[in-house]
């Protein structure tokens, strides 16, 4: 059995973790990080201590109405994405470890598109 990084817990919600394939676990937030179990195999789950934490991005649409999913960037090793059944809760839980400015919306499609028109037609 692995051993929980904190010694609080704040919330347990049920979610999806997209790491190559999906995995279908439960989201932990507590004192000491983010943490993802897997629902029937045990080796498969992440830690994230908050010192780690460099930012956490959030997918918003329809001006806030509905977020589909959310990541954490983390210093060393890269984005975790995750999906849960109610994002909002989740994300105020870790901006209670995690400062307001550490914590961003992701791009959404048509800024995408822009940006990637202006560098296509940007002189070099």
């Amino acid at each position: 059995m692995v051993q929980s990084l904190n010694t609080k817990v704040d919330l347990v919600m049920d979610a999806t973790a997209y790491t190559g394939l999906t995995d279908y676990g439960k989201i932990m937030v507590g004192d000491k990080g983010f943490e993802f179990y897997h629902d029937r195999d045990v080796r498969k789950f992440i830690q994230i201590p908050w010192e780690e934490v460099d930012y956490v991005t959030a997918s918003v649409m329809f001006k806030g109405k509905w977020i589909p999913r959310y990541g954490i960037q983390t210093k060393q090793n890269g984005m975790y994405t995750f999906a849960s059944k109610n994002p909002k809760k989740v994300l105020r839980a870790i901006n209670v470890y995690i400062p307001a400015d550490r914590m961003v919306h992701s791009l959404s499609f048509m800024d995408v598109m822009k940006r990637g028109l202006k560098n296509t037609f940007k002189k070099k």
